[in-house]
């Protein structure tokens, strides 16, 4: 295919992809209720007692209903999107690279499952508990749904991005940038970034929170560490090549033995 062959077959993956999207939302809306009541149940529990989120703006309520169904969609639509991804590309591999797309599919399929978990049900609630404990006297904590909802997309975002660290890694272990030993021996310095990073991402300065945000950081830095060992290519043409060398050496060896023999 030509340049503008490409072009033509990417423009229409993505416009197939847009509508599997936007058929996603439709869907989504109809169960917009449950969906906004999934995302706020932990938000909202771990507030204090009696405390409401509130909207403070006409078109809050809609914006934070259309964020929840593009979601919705986005997740509805994820598998038919990855399938035209597939076969814009697919044409372009190798049979060997082919095979690498399924574990690399799976691996961050679930980085992006646990990192939502993780920020939805623990770093985010925790993260609203640790805040509502600070109210001076006299004032009521009322929280907008904007604000809180931005806030949540901002942390879960964060977190599926953390969680994508072995896929990462996998990817520059098979194409030889880093290996498991190298990875493992700059462990201290992993254990550096990861505090200062969850000292910028987490909005709260307790030593809890920033330890929160930094203990997956390091659980995903161990896991790459096994994952590169893994996948790290076995360079087994080079140790077929060494051995026929050797055969040839030991060949030429033994004629030379006897021929001085004759000699």
């Amino acid at each position: 295919m030509g340049f503008l062959d490409h072009l033509d077959e990417l423009r229409t993956r993505l416009i197939r992809s847009c509508v599997a999207v936007a058929a996603g939302m439709l869907v989504a809306f109809l169960f917009i209720d449950r969906l906004a009541e999934f995302v706020l149940a932990p938000t909202r529990a771990a507030l204090p007692s009696g405390t409401n989120l509130i909207g403070t703006r006409l078109g809050e309520g809609f914006a934070f209903y259309f964020d929840v169904a593009l979601i919705g969609g986005v997740v509805i639509a994820a598998p038919f999107v990855l399938f035209q991804v597939w076969r814009f590309i697919a044409p372009g591999l190798y049979t060997q690279e082919r095979r690498l797309v399924l574990p690399f599919a799976l691996v961050a399929t679930a980085g992006t499952i646990a990192g939502f978990l993780f920020a939805h049900y623990w770093l985010f609630p925790s993260m609203v508990a640790f805040f509502a404990r600070f109210s001076p006297p006299g004032v009521k904590l009322m929280p907008t749904v904007d604000n809180t909802f931005g806030q949540y997309k901002n942390m879960v975002l964060a977190m599926i991005a953390v969680f994508q660290l072995p896929t990462l890694i996998m990817f520059l272990a098979r194409v030889r940038i880093v290996t498991a030993r190298f990875l493992w021996s700059k462990i201290q310095y992993a254990i550096l970034i990861a505090f200062i990073a969850g000292a910028l991402l987490t909005p709260s300065p307790d030593p809890w929170n920033q330890t929160m945000m930094a203990a997956p950081m390091m659980a995903m830095y161990i896991l790459s560490i096994g994952l590169a060992w893994l996948v790290a290519p076995r360079d087994k043409q080079r140790s077929s090549i060494t051995h026929e060398l050797r055969i040839v050496f030991t060949a030429v060896a033994l004629d030379y033995a006897w021929r001085k023999r004759r000699v």
